[in-house]
C-alpha cells in the first residue's frame, strides 16, 4: 500500500506517495499560503489528491504530515510552530474530515529524524538525533527506528532551551516568538548567522553567500562562522551528555555548508562530559526530501 506524506513547511508545502519499500510514486510542492489557515488547508487536500491521482481508495494506507510545531496531547490543537498561523488551530481534526484514510501528524524534525534513520544516512543506528538548521531550529531523537515524542509530546525539541555556557555578550540572549530570550534557535537559525555577519561587516548578506566568502577566505565571514560553529558544539553537548546518541545526522538549508558541521566537531570535545568524543556527525542522505519521505512513514504500512 502506498503511504503519502506532507511536509508543511514555512514557505513550501511537498506532498509524495511512497511504497513500503521506498519507492516514490509521485512528488509535487506548492507555496505556503502564510498566514492563511484555511488556504493551508486546501492547498494540503490538493497535493495529496496530486499524488493519489489514479489510486484505489484501498491501495492508500494513510496521510502524515509533518509540521513546525506539534499537537498538544491535552488540547490536540497546534501549538510551539513558527508558522503561527497554525497555532491553536485543530489541524489533526481538520485534515482528517478531509481525507478518506488516517492521518497522522508529527513535529516536522521528527519526520526528518525518522526518515534518516530508516533508510537515509543514519540507517542500522539505534538512537538517532535529527537536527534541523534553517530559518528555524528542530530536533527530533528517534530510537530503535520509532519517534519518541515522550510524555508532554515535545520530545527533541532543544531548541527551545537556553544556549548552555553563554558568554558575557551571548546572555540573556535575543527575545525568541516563544516570548523566552536565548533560546538556542535564536543562536543558530539562519537569520541568527545573518545577523551576526551583519554586526560584524554592516553588509546584509544570506548564509549561503556568507559561506561562500568564508571559503575565499574573509575574516569577517571566518569570525561568524566560528562563532555559530561554537555555539553549535554547545548546544550539542547537552543533547550527547543527555542522550548519547549513534549518530547525529543534520538537515535545513545550512546542513549545506560542510565547514559548520566539521567545526562544531573539532569543538565539541571541549563541552561533551567524557574522556573521549566520537560521536559521527553526518549531513543527511535524502536532502529536501527528508522531511517529507519521514512524513510518509509516519502511517502504518502494511506490506
Amino acid at each position: 500500500m502506498w503511504r503519502v506524506g506532507v511536509d508543511l513547511g514555512g514557505t513550501k508545502i511537498e506532498a509524495l506517495a511512497l511504497s513500503p519499500s521506498g519507492e516514490e510514486r509521485m512528488r509535487v510542492r506548492a507555496p505556503t499560503p502564510r498566514g492563511d489557515y484555511e488556504a493551508t488547508l486546501d492547498a494540503i487536500v490538493s497535493l495529496v489528491n496530486a499524488c493519489t491521482d489514479g489510486l484505489a481508495p484501498s491501495e492508500i494506507a494513510g496521510v502524515g504530515v509533518g509540521i513546525p510545531g506539534s499537537l498538544s496531547p491535552r488540547k490536540e490543537l497546534v501549538r510551539n510552530a513558527n508558522s503561527t498561523w497554525l497555532n491553536g488551530r485543530p489541524l489533526h481534526r481538520d485534515l482528517q474530515a478531509r481525507f478518506q484514510w488516517p492521518a497522522v501528524i508529527e513535529n516536522d524534525a521528527n519526520c526528518f529524524a525518522l526518515s534518516e534513520a530508516a533508510d537515509g544516512a543514519a540507517q542500522g543506528c539505534r538512537a538517532v538525533f535529527g537536527v534541523i538548521l534553517g530559518t528555524g531550529v528542530g530536533g527530533g531523537l528517534v530510537i530503535d527506528g520509532h519517534s519518541q515524542l515522550g510524555h508532554n509530546a515535545i520530545g527533541g525539541e532543544w531548541g527551545h532551551n537556553p544556549l548552555p555556557w553563554p558568554d558575557a555578550e551571548e546572555y540573556p540572549g535575543p527575545v525568541c516568538y516563544c516570548g523566552k530570550r536565548g533560546c538556542i534557535e535564536t543562536f543558530l537559525c539562519g537569520p541568527a548567522l545573518e545577523r551576526q555577519y551583519r554586526e560584524l561587516t554592516g553588509s546584509v548578506l544570506v548564509a549561503k553567500a556568507i559561506a561562500e566568502r568564508a571559503t575565499e577566505g574573509e575574516s569577517a565571514a571566518q569570525a561568524a562562522f566560528a562563532t555559530y560553529a561554537r555555539r553549535l558544539a554547545k548546544a550539542l553537548a547537552t543533547v550527547i551528555n543527555v542522550v548519547d546518541p549513534d549518530m547525529i545526522v543534520f538537515g535545513g538549508g545550512l546542513s549545506n555548508i560542510p565547514v559548520l558541521m566539521d567545526e562544531a566537531a573539532a569543538q565539541l570535545p571541549e563541552w561533551v562530559f567524557s574522556d573521549c568524543f566520537s560521536t559521527p556527525l553526518k549531513a543527511n542522505k535524502w536532502g529536501d526530501s527528508s522531511g517529507v519521505r519521514g512524513a510518509a512513514q509516519l502511517v502504518y504500512c502494511p506490506r
